[in-house]
């Protein structure tokens, strides 16, 4: 059994079958991490009734793992660095496996919302390296579908856990009801412990590298400072601490840029490594992640408490309504590549105009208090194919250009950005949603087109962003 597990020595590339093992083990640890930010999406109205929580301990118990996640990101990144890639990723393994297990073991929402922070905290060590191993494994043409499939992991996830959400809880195994969404992580999780140490490559550590721990606690200050009084503020009526919290948070972004200027002039490494920062269209692309993930994350989360709590609807169905916009999204995150080359630019800014179309025929729809029927069902496809369209290209074409030796900082960077923008979606059109939604059903459905109208304006500056971030990767 020991030698079964003994690792496989290799070099930075893994050619042939050795790495399809690779990439289906790192794959499902990177889906399991994204499909946590939305799974626990549809399991909302049953914690709400089993835990007694509010709406402020609900979006905590959404965004703390993501808070986690996206903060810890690129300290992740820098850990895999130091100490390879393969060992970072089965700690972070460990660590997310079993917060998993005490997730679904929680008594109450204080034990639940800290054991969600556990397991973005081992996501954060455990996704980075990911993309790292993808782009030491491949080369070439296997390189840009590994990029892909990648791309539509990190963005489908997020569909595929409102689908998978409603199907646990609404199937009840055991008895487990909204914990099973937590337990479906563990026996994966072991699965792929035992897998991992088997066939991921084992890389040289980087002892040159370090985490900077000073640039790292001055943005998880700076998050925190923006999340909290959003996420709190509402339920306290946005008391005095909530505002200055918000100004601080503008100051702490200041304060960020300038820890890492001065790290970069000591010559060490800050968290945001200058090398990959100036890379071709990546800061742009990082900006229209963000925004198209925070009308993403945000829209996920208020429609599914909307089905269930002002329509009615069963978590499963509630699940099933997102199904048309998995089904297109998937289709088109991989298969966008057959697209000629010379049409990707366009297809991304096409993509993301019929997203905001989509959103506000969406807002037209539900605004008025309908259930979700056939031309909202329409209009959930179109909104997965414009994602579809605009996310997984964006992105691998963002990455495509990066050198290998900039993988982790740059993917950091990438994923760094869409964490923060669920975060923010999730404590922004959640506070506008229960803000405005009031006890009864009109204004609940006032308060859903509020939130998507706002969505729909938010992915048209995303749009503008991506055809600068595309006219940079193109130069």
């Amino acid at each position: 059994m020991i030698q079964m597990l003994k690792p496989v020595p290799a070099p930075d590339s893994v050619t042939g079958r050795r790495s399809i093992p690779v990439l289906v083990v790192i794959l499902t640890g990177q889906f399991m991490a994204v499909l946590d930010g939305s799974i626990v999406n549809v399991a909302i109205p049953s914690i709400r009734s089993d835990l007694d929580t509010g709406g402020a301990a609900l979006q905590l118990i959404v965004a703390g793992y993501v808070i986690a996640y996206a903060v810890l990101l690129i300290g992740g990144a820098r850990l895999g660095d130091r100490f390879t890639q393969r060992r970072t990723f089965i700690a972070g393994l460990v660590v997310f496996t079993l917060a998993s297990l005490a997730c679904g073991s929680a008594w109450n929402e204080q034990s639940l919302i800290v054991f969600r922070f556990a397991q973005g905290i081992g996501a954060a060590a455990m996704a980075p390296q990911v993309m790292t191993l993808i782009q030491r494994t491949f080369t070439g043409a296997a390189r840009a579908r590994a990029l892909s499939i990648y791309a539509a992991i990190v963005s489908g996830g997020l569909l595929a856990g409102q689908i998978l959400g409603g199907l646990i809880v609404d199937a009840n195994l055991g008895g487990t009801g909204w914990r099973g969404v937590f337990l479906v992580n563990v026996p994966i999780g072991l699965a792929l412990l035992v897998l991992a140490p088997r066939v991921l490559p084992v890389t040289a550590a980087r002892t040159d590298r370090t985490v900077d721990g000073i640039g790292l606690a001055a943005l998880t200050a700076t998050v925190l400072l923006s999340v909290v009084p959003l996420v709190l503020g509402r339920e306290l009526g946005f008391p005095l601490w909530s505002w200055l919290c918000l100004g601080a948070s503008a100051l702490g972004l200041v304060v960020f840029v300038l820890v890492e200027r001065s790290v970069a002039g000591r010559g060490r490494d800050p968290l945001f490594a200058p090398r990959a920062l100036g890379a071709p269209g990546l800061l742009a692309t990082a900006a229209t992640l963000l925004l198209v993930m925070g009308t993403f994350g945000g829209w996920l989360f208020v429609s599914a408490i909307h089905m269930q709590s002002d329509l009615g609807y069963s978590a499963l169905r509630a699940g099933m309504q997102f199904l048309p916009m998995g089904a297109t999204f998937a289709v088109v995150g991989l298969s966008w590549h057959r697209v000629p080359a010379r049409l990707h630019a366009r297809m991304i800014l096409f993509g993301l105009v019929v997203s905001a179309a989509s959103l506000g025929w969406l807002a037209w729809l539900l605004g008025d208090g309908a259930g979700v029927g056939f031309a909202a069902s329409i209009a959930f496809a179109l909104f997965g194919l414009g994602n579809g369209l605009a996310f997984s290209p964006l992105m691998t074409r963002a990455l495509a250009a990066v050198p290998v030796t900039l993988a982790a900082d740059a993917s950091g960077i990438l994923a760094t950005s869409v964490q923060l923008g669920t975060v923010v979606g999730i404590a922004g059109l959640g506070s506008v949603f229960f803000e405005s939604a009031g006890t009864s059903a009109s204004s609940a459905a006032d308060a859903v087109a509020v939130v998507y109208l706002i969505g729909v304006a938010i992915t048209l500056v995303a749009a503008a962003s991506a055809a600068f971030a595309v006219r940079r990767i193109s130069d």
